[in-house]
C-alpha cells in the first residue's frame, strides 16, 4: 500500500544516469556497501578501510520471469535480466569490462532512485520484462541506540508486481563473493575463501568464511540470507581460471529460474599454461586442483514465487558482514606509526554479533520492530513542515556517521575502562582515512552524532579530556593515545580546544549525567584556564597571538573566530561550575565572558561585520585582516545551539551574518578565481570562506580562503535561521544541495578533505534552528521556538527520548516515538505550557500530550505508532 510517506518519497527522483549517486548501506562503525542509481551494488567498504570505486566480483541480483499458460506451464517467453539499469559512463576501459563485472549480461532499460536516509527506493522500468520491479534497501536506524543502529548488514527487498492477466513464475537471485582475503599471495589473495549452504532457526542462505586465523586483521565473514521458505541456490559456483562459473550460473538461471548445486568444484581437468609446472605429475585430484585455482568463491541464493495476475510479492534478502579486528593504530596520512605490530582492537559490532551469520540472524529476528522504528524516524524527519531542502541536508549527512569516516571500537585504552568508544577520521579518502585522531577543530562543527547517538559523543569527550589533555591544560587536537601511540606532536588548536569544552557542556546538558561531567571536569577546567593564561597574552581579556585553527595555519592579532569561541566557552563553563557548586569560579568565568564579548564588539566591529585586528596583515602569512570571514560567528553558532543566548548585540549579529551572505555567497562561480582546492565549479554556487569587499586582501591570505566547504555553509545557514534571517539561510542551503544532485556528486557524500567529511554534520543544526528546540536535562526542561510562522511539525530528540513535535498557534502536541521523557517544564516560545499532570510527568514510547500556553488540553495519552 502506498501511504503519504511513499508518495512523498517518490515525489522526486534521481535517474539511473546520475553516475555519482551512491546510497551507503551499513551501520555505525561497520563499513558500507553502497547502492548506485542504476540499482547496482558498488563501493564495497567492509574491511575497516575506505574503498571507493571497488566493485566486488560477481556481486549482483538478477530476475527470471516466466509467464505461465492456463495449465501452469511455461508459456515459452521467459525473460532473465540483471536487476540493474543499463550501464552508463565510459566504455574505453583499456582491457574492456572485467570478467568480474559481468557488464555483458542484459540489464533493464532504466531506473529511478528515491532516497530519504536511511531508506532508499529504486523503481526499475523495462519494455521486455513482464513484471514490474522496485527495490527498497536500508540498514536500521534507531535514534539514541548506537548498537541497534550499528548492525553490519543491509536489507534488500525486491517487490515484484504482476500487471498481466496470467500468472508469472519469478525468481530473484543474489550472487555474491566474499570480500576478505585480498593481499599478497596467489591470485592476489592471502587465503582461500569458503562458502557453504547453511540453515538455522528459519534463516537460510550462504555463509562465507576465509582461511585466516580469527584474530588476523584480514579475517572476516559474510552472508547472504533470507527467511523465505521458497528458495533455490547454487551454493558455490564452479571455480576456474576463466569465468566458467558465471556462464554456468547464468545458463542455469535462464533455463527455468531454478538453480542447481554444481556437481564438481572445477572443470579444469588437466591444468596447463599457468599450471604447467605440475603437468608432469599427471592429472590432479579435484581437491588438489581446487587448492591451486583462484581463491575467490562465489555463491547464489534465489527466492522463487508464482504471482497471480495483479499480485505483488516481496523477495527479501539480508546481506551481512563481519570484519572484527581493526589494527590498533591510525596508520594515517599525516603521522606514521612506527610500531611494528600495534596489535588489534575489536569493533563494537563484533562484540554483539560474533560473525556475519549472527548479525544477519539478529536482523531477521528483530526486523519488524527495527523497520517500524526506522520508518517512524524517516517520517518524523522528512514528513514534517521543514522545507524539503532542510530535511534533505539534515538527513543525507547522517550517512557520514555510518560511513568509513567514523568507527566504534571496544575498550581501546585501559584508562577508558570498558565499553564502546567513538573514534573517527576527518573524512575518508578513496582508499585510506583522511587526517586521523577525531580532530577536535573539525568534529566540533558536527552536531548529528550528539543529537542522534549521544552516548558515542560522550565517549569521545572522555578520550579528549582523560587521554589528550596534559597537566598544563593543553589538549592535543588529534588523539593518538586512544590507540596507544605517542601523543600528537603539535600543540592545541584554539577552536578545537575551546570547541571540545563547549561540547562537554553540550553532552552534559543533553544527558544530565553528572558522573560524566565530574569525571572530565578537572581536565576541562585546566583547558579553559590554559586559554585564559596562555592565549590572553596582554591580559586585556581578549585572546590573541599565534593561534592554530581549523584552516591549518595560525591567526595572529585578535580575531572574532577565536574570541567568539572563548566567550561561548566561558559562559558554558560558568553554568557547569555553578551546577557543581563552584560559585566563585562560575562568577569569574561569567564576568570574563561578558568582558570578552564587550571587547570583541568594541575592537573588532567595523560597522558591518567583525574583522581581524592585526598591525600588518602581511607581516605573517595566512591572515585575513579586513576580510569577511564566514566563520566569524562560530562561537555564536555554538551558543545558540546550546542555550547560551546572544553573545553580542543582536543587531550586530544580524548585520554580520547579512554581510557574510552579501559578500561571500555566490550564485555562480564561473568568474571566481581560486588557486586552492575546488569543491564548487563553473555555474555552480557556494559560500566562500572569506572575501575582501573593502579591499585589503593579503598578498597570501589564509589557506583555503577561496574554497567552499559544506560544513561552514551549514553553520552559516543555521546561524542565519537563529538570527531570524530564514530566507537567506534557505538560499545558502538550496545552492549547496543543488551541487549534490547525483550527477557530479552523491547526495549522501559531502566532500571536503575526504568523502563523508565530518564538518558536514553541522547540517543537523538546521533542524535545531528551525524548531528552536532546547533540551536541558539537568532542569528537565524542553522548549520550542519555531523560526517560521504557521503550523509546524518536526522531529525532536532528547538524551532519553525522541519523537515528533506539532505546533499550531499556541497549541503544542508532543509525541514520543522512542525512549522515555520525564519533564519538569515544557515551553513554547519562551512561555510555559502546562499539562494536567503535575510535574514531573513522564511520556513513554507511544504516548503523547497536547496543551496550550497557559492551559492544559489533555493528559498524556497513547498514540498510534506510525
Amino acid at each position: 500500500m502506498t501511504g503519504p510517506s511513499e508518495t512523498r518519497r517518490r515525489a522526486r527522483g534521481i535517474p539511473h544516469t546520475a553516475e555519482r549517486a551512491a546510497f551507503p548501506l551499513g551501520g555505525i562503525g561497520t563499513g558500507n556497501v553502497s547502492l548506485g542509481a542504476r540499482g547496482e551494488l558498488r563501493d564495497w567498504e567492509l574491511e575497516n578501510a575506505p574503498d571507493k570505486g571497488r566493485i566486488n566480483p560477481y556481486s549482483f541480483f538478477a530476475i527470471h520471469a516466466a509467464p505461465l499458460d492456463d495449465d501452469g506451464a511455461d508459456a515459452g517467453d521467459a525473460v532473465t535480466r540483471v536487476l540493474e539499469a543499463r550501464i552508463t559512463g565510459r566504455r574505453d576501459i583499456d582491457a574492456g569490462f572485467l570478467f568480474e563485472w559481468q557488464a555483458g549480461l542484459p540489464r533493464l532499460r532504466g531506473a529511478t532512485m528515491h532516497g530519504e536516509y536511511p531508506v532508499v527506493d529504486i523503481d526499475f522500468d523495462d519494455d521486455v520484462l513482464p513484471v514490474e520491479v522496485s527495490l527498497r534497501a536500508f540498514t536500521p536506524l534507531v535514534p539514541l541506540d548506537a548498537d541497534a543502529s550499528g548492525i553490519p548488514a543491509a536489507v534488500l527487498r525486491y517487490r515484484v508486481t504482476n500487471p498481466a492477466d496470467r500468472s508469472v513464475r519469478v525468481t530473484v537471485a543474489g550472487s555474491v563473493s566474499h570480500t576478505a582475503g585480498r593481499g599478497e599471495g596467489p591470485f592476489g589473495m592471502r587465503a582461500q575463501q569458503t562458502v557453504r549452504w547453511r540453515e538455522e532457526e528459519g534463516v537460510r542462505g550462504l555463509d562465507f568464511g576465509i582461511g585466516l586465523p580469527d584474530d588476523d586483521p584480514g579475517y572476516g565473514t559474510l552472508s547472504l540470507t533470507t527467511t523465505d521458505a521458497s528458495t533455490t541456490a547454487k551454493p558455490q559456483w564452479v571455480t576456474g581460471f576463466w569465468p566458467d562459473g558465471a556462464r554456468l550460473f547464468w545458463s542455469d538461471l535462464s533455463d527455468d529460474g531454478m538453480l542447481q548445486p554444481e556437481p564438481r568444484l572445477t572443470l579444469e581437468d588437466r591444468p596447463r599454461g599457468l599450471f604447467a609446472d605440475s603437468a608432469a605429475a599427471g592429472p590432479m585430484s579435484e581437491e588438489e586442483l581446487f587448492e591451486r585455482l583462484p581463491r575467490l568463491r562465489t555463491g547464489s541464493l534465489g527466492i522463487v514465487h508464482e504471482l497471480a495476475p495483479g499480485e505483488s510479492r516481496d523477495f527479501e534478502f539480508v546481506l551481512a558482514w563481519s570484519f572484527p579486528n581493526r589494527v590498533r593504530s591510525w596508520r594515517g596520512n599525516i603521522v606514521a606509526d612506527e610500531r611494528a605490530d600495534p596489535g588489534t582492537v575489536r569493533n563494537r559490532y563484533a562484540v554483539l554479533w560474533p560473525d556475519a551469520w549472527g548479525a544477519a540472524s539478529h536482523l531477521h529476528r528483530e526486523l519488524p520492530a527495527l523497520e517500524a522504528t526506522t520508518l517512524a524516524f524517516v517520517d518524523a524527519l522528512y514528513g514534517g513542515t521543514l522545507d524539503p531542502v532542510v530535511a534533505d541536508a539534515v538527513g543525507a549527512n547522517i550517512a557520514a556517521t555510518r560511513s568509513t569516516t567514523a568507527f566504534v571500537v571496544e575498550s581501546p585504552h585501559a584508562d577508558l575502562g570498558d565499553g564502546p568508544v567513538l573514534a573517527a577520521w576527518e573524512g575518508s579518502f578513496s582508499h585510506v582515512g583522511s587526517c586521523e585522531g577525531t580532530c577536535t577543530h573539525v568534529w566540533s562543527y558536527a552536531q548529528t552524532m550528539a543529537w542522534l547517538f549521544p552516548a558515542l559523543e560522550r565517549s569521545a569527550r572522555r578520550v579528549e579530556f582523560l587521554l589528550e589533555t596534559d597537566d598544563a591544560g593543553a589538549q592535543k587536537f588529534r588523539s593518538n593515545r586512544v590507540f596507544g601511540g605517542e601523543p600528537w606532536f603539535m600543540g592545541p588548536a584554539v577552536d578545537g580546544q575551546l570547541g571540545t569544552f563547549l561540547r562537554l557542556h553540550r553532552e552534559w546538558r543533553f544527558s544530565g549525567d553528572d558522573g560524566f561531567l565530574r569525571e572530565s571536569w578537572p581536565a576541562a577546567v585546566r583547558t579553559l584556564e590554559h586559554a585564559i593564561r596562555e592565549w590572553d597574552r596582554d591580559g586585556d581579556g581578549l585572546i590573541d597571538g599565534e593561534l592554530h585553527n581549523t584552516y591549518d595555519i595560525e591567526f595572529h592579532g585578535i580575531d572574532p573566530l577565536a574570541n567568539g569561541m572563548f566567550a561561548a566557552a566561558l559562559r558554558a563553563g560558568a553554568r557547569m561550575a555553578a551546577h557543581l557548586g563552584e560559585t566563585a569560579r562560575a562568577a569569574d568565568w561569567l564576568d570574563r565572558a561578558d568582558r570578552v564579548a564587550a571587547g570583541m564588539d568594541a575592537l573588532l566591529w567595523n560597522g558591518e561585520y567583525y574583522r581581524q585586528v592585526i598591525d600588518d596583515v602581511d607581516a605573517h602569512r595566512y591572515q585575513y585582516g579586513e576580510g569577511v570571514l564566514s566563520d566569524q560567528l562560530l562561537g555564536q553558532f555554538h551558543a545558540w545551539i546550546n542555550g547560551l543566548g546572544d553573545l553580542l548585540p543582536r543587531e550586530h549579529l544580524r548585520s554580520a551574518l547579512g554581510a557574510i551572505v552579501a559578500h561571500n555567497h555566490r550564485a555562480d562561480l564561473t568568474a571566481h578565481e581560486s588557486t586552492q582546492r575546488v569543491y564548487a565549479l563553473n555555474d555552480e554556487g557556494g559560500l566562500l570562506l572569506a572575501s575582501w569587499p573593502r579591499g585589503g586582501r593579503p598578498s597570501i591570505p589564509f589557506v583555503y580562503s577561496d574554497e567552499v566547504w559544506t560544513g561552514i555553509e551549514h553553520q552559516v545557514a543555521a546561524s542565519l535561521v537563529y538570527a531570524g534571517l530564514v530566507d537567506e539561510g534557505l538560499d545558502v542551503e538550496r545552492v549547496l544541495r543543488a551541487r549534490y544532485d547525483g550527477e557530479y556528486r552523491s547526495p549522501w557524500n559531502e566532500i571536503e578533505c575526504g568523502n563523508h567529511y565530518a564538518r558536514s554534520l553541522a547540517s543537523w543544526a538546521l533542524l535545531l534552528a528551525f524548531s528552536g528546540v532546547q533540551w536541558d536535562a539537568p532542569a528537565r526542561t524542553l522548549s520550542f521556538d519555531p523560526a517560521v510562522g504557521g503550523p509546524f511539525r518536526a522531529l525532536f530528540t532528547t538524551g532519553d527520548a525522541w519523537g515528533r513535535i506539532e505546533i499550531d498557534g499556541d497549541e503544542l502536541t508532543l509525541h514520543v516515538d522512542g525512549g522515555s521523557l520525564t519533564l519538569e517544564r515544557l515551553e513554547l516560545r519562551g512561555r510555559p505550557v502546562h499539562v494536567a499532570a503535575a510535574p514531573p510527568f513522564t511520556l513513554t514510547a507511544g504516548e503523547s500530550v497536547t496543551a496550550r500556553s497557559g492551559a492544559a488540553v489533555a493528559d498524556p495519552s497513547p498514540q498510534e505508532t506510525p
